[in-house]
């Protein structure tokens, strides 16, 4: 009995190594790059449902080579920390605002101007010709995938803002560039990440948020808010980044690395398109729930388009201070907002 025991625990640790190390034996089958993702939109926002469909496709065309864990909600690193957690290896990929660490990106921060963008897919169009053409050393520190932006921005407040007089004082939800458009305008910019927006509004540290409209939806803002004003004739984009960690980037086979460029490239339009879906649905809660909606009149728009002039120039002399081709990074960029405009 004693061997026929010892015989059958034999048979059973050998068919448990057999279990646990058979993938591992196989050279046909070896083990996946796994990649970590942070992405600051919740997980049931688009943005964040394409960044989880942008890694399924990575993983189906690298045959199931590469294995990328997507963390939303900005539950691996914070909206804010995102950039800096990628190039410090706390994730792998990250997905968040430019916007929301102020003057680190100085030459890209002008594709947050108040140019009149039409829509999320040209704004995304315009943020990755530009980046592509400039190569901006504040993002050589990791390896940038692509960039999408976000349509034109909107006023969306808890009282209605039907002038500019409306606006003074009024504490604004805005981000990098955003705070400037608020500050000329006459409110008062409060800096935070769209995360801390509703419950900003819900609880009145802040009265209105400078946003896309998709937010009213894509964050539920449309419940914390009675009106929304169509400032589109300043809309204003926010650009946000999909970078990778430069050593781990570095660490990939080259056939890997042209996946990774040629699924991110068509992501672009998938973004931006995304985006436009967005607005709608945003544009219909606002209808649906019964806020507001205003149109400024041609003398209004006017006046609404001096007051942030000063924003172009500031950011043209402020990029030169830095040694930064400001005035031709702006010129092109007004030059393809009027192109997508036509």
């Amino acid at each position: 009995m004693p061997i026929l025991r010892s015989s059958l625990l034999s048979i059973l640790v050998l068919a448990l190594l057999a279990g646990c190390s058979g993938e591992k034996a196989d050279p046909a089958r070896p083990r996946p790059i796994r990649l970590t993702y942070s992405v600051f939109f919740p997980p049931t926002h688009v943005q964040a449902r394409e960044a989880v469909q942008w890694a399924e496709a990575v993983e189906q065309r690298t045959g199931g080579r590469v294995k990328i864990d997507v963390f939303a909600g900005g539950t691996l690193s914070k909206a804010e920390q995102c950039y800096q957690g990628v190039k410090d290896g706390i994730s792998d990929i990250g997905m968040s605002c430019l916007a929301y660490t102020r003057g680190r990106f100085p030459l890209l921060e002008g594709l947050d101007l108040p140019v009149g963008y039409p829509d999320g897919l040209a704004a995304t169009r315009i943020a990755n010709e530009l980046a592509a053409k400039y190569q901006p050393a504040e993002i050589q520190d990791t390896h940038l995938l692509y960039l999408h932006a976000h349509g034109p921005g909107i006023l969306a407040s808890k009282r209605p803002v039907r002038r500019l007089e409306d606006l003074k004082g009024m504490k604004v939800r805005a981000t990098g560039l955003s705070a400037k458009i608020v500050e000329l305008l006459g409110g008062a910019a409060v800096g935070m990440p769209q995360p801390e927006t509703y419950e900003a509004l819900q609880k009145g540290v802040v009265e209105a948020t400078l946003c896309p409209v998709e937010t009213l939806k894509g964050w539920k803002q449309a419940e914390v808010v009675g009106a929304v004003t169509d400032t589109s004739i300043i809309g204003y984009s926010t650009a946000m980044f999909v970078t990778m960690n430069q050593a781990r980037w570095d660490s990939l086979p080259p056939d890997v690395q042209a996946v990774f460029t040629e699924v991110s490239a068509e992501w672009i339009d998938r973004h931006g398109a995304a985006w436009q879906v967005a607005d709608a649905d945003g544009q219909a809660l606002v209808a649906e729930l019964g806020r507001e909606t205003i149109t400024l009149p041609p003398d209004e728009q006017t006046r609404w388009q001096e007051a942030v002039r000063p924003v172009l120039q500031g950011y043209v002399e402020q990029a030169a201070t830095q040694g930064l081709p400001g005035q031709a990074f702006l010129d092109d960029l007004q030059r393809l907002v009027a192109a997508a405009r036509d």
